[in-house]
């Protein structure tokens, strides 16, 4: 596995190790950070350090020569060999396989990424992520990558968890909620929410979910489904679609809707955002700044992958390949050896991680649109008048809970600065996260005030 091959790796730190390390996550919050910063990138002798063991006898010679290749494409790539780095890619592909091993895996989608690079290099043309709906095909493959990823890996169940126990302990007495959902998808996660919800001793009077999306076929569709189930609970539900990206509305007025209106605004409103690289969910992250400091809403629930998008493309690469190598990884444990749990994660492979690595790789991934872009959003919120809300007690039992429920012991779970990290043996893959306004007044206008 790439993950035991980076662990393997010489004593000599290079550049790319370096930053590699500088992602690690501590496995309880008294471990002390290793390094400080990210030091320079680019000398090949030092990247090239990484794979220098690839003569060693062993099962590892192969990821390490894997590895090796990689790095050496991705840096020929950084300085525009281009013929270079076309000349790497055959042996890359040879030796990589989307059906191998963990390493052989994560090759083969970083592998073609770097193709697609290299060819958009050649035409001078770098696309931007897709705007356009998925086609319904599509869009039917990647929900069931979705279904299949929440069956195989706790990290879909911890975000839809943490984020709910977060809204229910926000929500204590209000018998009025809306949820503002930053990016729906297949609405997997409020059925949990509902059947809390429903068995409370008092039901809410009113249950109303905003949804955005790209598609307004399958922004209705998944209204269906919540309202269905909403109504097998006894629950009163209205499901609001917005097709398009929450940094291009304009009013706040259009998400809260005229009900919010006609409730006098004693309603509470909720934010949820479960980040990813499949597209560009915001549009504007400026946008979407300044729109939720004009909601204000009671609570806003952010679950954010570690990988960052700022940087120069070695960087980045280096950044993704030891992110998306955890996470293979961990797939590869969660999916047995039977042909339906290899078929699972194949299509969560194909349809889901490897479509966000070539976003990362050959686009630049949803940060490299050209505008100004939000790198962490929990410091942004700060700075537009948010605090974080603790999550160490339900949702972190909650979160715990969880991971019993897994037979594999690789995941870990720390709490940090009022959040949650979960992780891979020693990195962290995402972080949960909760905001409420500082000023608690202002997360529940008065009456009849308006939003401007």
């Amino acid at each position: 596995m790439l993950q035991g091959v980076l662990s393997r790796a010489p004593a000599t730190e290079s550049p790319a190790a370096a930053a590699m390390k500088a992602k690690r996550a501590p496995a309880s919050p008294d471990e002390e950070e290793e390094g400080e910063g990210r030091p320079a990138r680019g000398k090949r002798q030092q990247l090239l350090g990484l794979g220098s063991a690839a003569a060693a006898e062993g099962p590892e010679t192969r990821g390490l020569r894997l590895l090796s290749l990689l790095l050496r494409c991705a840096e020929a790539v950084a300085m525009d060999q281009l013929t270079e780095a076309r000349e790497l890619l055959p042996e890359i592909a040879e030796l990589a396989s989307p059906f191998g091993s963990s390493p052989e895996r994560v090759a083969a989608y970083f592998g073609d990424a770097l193709c697609a690079r290299v060819l958009s290099s050649y035409l001078g043309a770098y696309s931007p992520l897709a705007l356009r709906p998925l086609a319904a095909a599509q869009s039917r493959r990647v929900a069931g990558a979705f279904q299949a990823y929440n069956a195989l890996s706790p990290l879909v169940k911890f975000s839809h968890f943490t984020a709910n126990q977060a809204i229910l302990q926000a929500l204590d007495g209000e018998d009025r909620l809306h949820v503002i959902d930053l990016d729906i998808m297949q609405g997997l996660q409020w059925p949990g929410l509902f059947h809390i919800l429903a068995s409370r001793p008092r039901k809410p009077r009113s249950l109303r979910i905003t949804g955005l999306g790209a598609s307004l076929d399958v922004l209705e569709a998944t209204g269906r489904r919540l309202a269905d189930f909403a109504a097998s609970l006894g629950l009163p539900f209205e499901f609001h679609p917005i097709e398009g990206k929450i940094g291009h509305v304009a009013d706040a007025a259009a998400l809260l809707g005229p009900r919010h209106r006609q409730q006098q605004q004693d309603e509470a409103t909720v934010v949820h955002w479960m980040h990813h690289c499949l597209y560009d969910v915001t549009g504007s992250d400026l946008g979407t700044v300044r729109l939720l400091r004009r909601l204000r809403p009671k609570l806003i629930t952010i679950v954010e992958q570690d990988l960052g998008h700022s940087g120069d493309f070695l960087g980045r690469f280096v950044e993704a390949l030891h992110y998306y190598s955890a996470l293979f990884d961990a797939l590869g444990d969660g999916a047995g050896a039977a042909a339906a749990e290899s078929d699972e994660r194949h299509a969560v492979e194909r349809q889901l991680l490897g479509a966000e690595i070539r976003n990362i790789v050959a686009v630049g991934g949803p940060k490299r649109t050209g505008e100004v872009r939000v790198e962490r959003w929990g410091d942004e919120l700060r700075r537009a008048g948010f605090r974080p809300v603790s999550l160490a007690g339900s949702p972190a039992t909650q979160a715990r809970l969880l991971l019993g429920m897994y037979p594999w012991k690789g995941y870990t779970l720390v709490e940090e600065e009022a959040c949650l990290k979960l992780g891979w043996k020693d990195l962290s893959l995402l972080t949960a996260s909760a905001w409420e306004p500082t000023d608690a007044a202002a997360a529940t206008p008065r009456r009849g005030s308006q939003e401007t």
